[in-house]
C-alpha cells in the first residue's frame, strides 16, 4: 500500500492553480502555526477552489480519472467531514455513484449517525478527502467505514504534505491513496518559477523532513 501521485504534468498544474487562487501560501519568512502547534511555511485551504469554477471543475475532474483508473469495482463515493464532503460529492455526481460522509464523531442527538448516507454491507468505497497530512482523520473515517462494514478499497485527495509518517500510518491501514499534487510538486513549481531563493527553497524542504522542530 502506498501513496502515489497520479499524473505529475497535472501535479504541478494543479499546484500552480492552488497557488494562484491562494488556497496554498507560502510564507516561510512568517510561518503559520498550526492547532498541533508546529510551525510551518504553508497553509493550505483547498476549500477556497470550491469558489473558483475553473479550478473547481479540473479538481472534480480530475479526482473522478484519478479513481476511476486506480480502482475497480467502486459501489460508492464517501467524504471524509467536513472539507472532504463538497469534493466527494463532486465526483460521486461525475461518477454517478451513490455519496455518503463520515463525522469525525457521531450526532449528538437524534439517531447519533457517525456515517451519514446508506451504507450497504460489502460495499466498496473509495474515500475523497481535500488535504493529507499525517493521514489521522482520513483513516479513522476509512476504519469506522471498514466497522460498519463497508470495503474501502482505496481513497484520493487533492494535496498532500508527502510527510513519512503518512506513508506509514497508510501503510499500516494498508489502504492506497492517489493524490493529485504534493509538496514536491509545488517546490519545484516554485523552484521554476523563481518564486524565491535557493536559500529559502532550501528552508522550505527541510521543513517537511522535520515538522516537529522546524522554526
Amino acid at each position: 500500500m502506498s501513496i502515489k501521485i497520479y499524473n505529475s504534468q497535472l501535479a504541478a498544474e494543479v499546484a500552480s492553480d492552488l497557488l494562484h487562487i491562494e488556497a496554498i501560501k507560502l510564507s516561510p519568512d512568517q510561518p503559520f502555526t498550526w492547532a498541533s502547534g508546529w510551525k510551518s511555511p504553508i497553509y493550505c485551504d483547498n476549500r477556497l477552489s470550491l469558489s473558483q469554477p475553473a479550478v473547481r471543475s479540473k479538481i472534480k475532474t480530475a479526482l473522478a480519472l484519478a479513481i476511476s483508473n486506480s480502482f475497480s469495482g467502486i459501489d460508492a463515493i464517501a467524504g471524509v467531514a467536513t472539507a472532504g464532503i463538497p469534493q466527494g460529492t463532486l465526483v460521486a455526481d461525475e461518477l454517478d455513484l451513490p455519496f455518503l460522509y463520515v463525522r469525525s464523531k457521531s450526532k449528538g442527538h437524534g439517531l447519533q449517525n457517525l456515517i451519514e448516507g446508506k451504507l450497504e454491507k460489502g460495499q466498496k468505497v473509495v474515500l475523497v478527502e481535500d488535504l493529507v497530512s499525517t493521514g489521522g482523520s482520513s483513516l479513522a473515517a476509512a476504519e469506522a467505514l471498514r466497522n460498519a462494514g463497508g470495503e474501502v478499497v482505496g481513497m484520493a485527495a487533492i494535496f498532500t504534505y508527502g510527510f513519512p509518517v503518512a506513508e506509514e500510518n497508510f501503510k499500516s491501514h494498508n489502504i492506497d491513496l492517489v493524490v493529485l499534487s504534493d509538496y514536491n510538486h509545488l517546490l519545484d513549481y516554485a523552484q521554476d518559477e523563481r518564486m524565491f531563493e535557493n536559500e529559502i527553497l532550501k528552508t522550505l524542504k527541510e521543513w517537511r523532513t522535520d515538522p516537529g522542530n522546524w522554526g
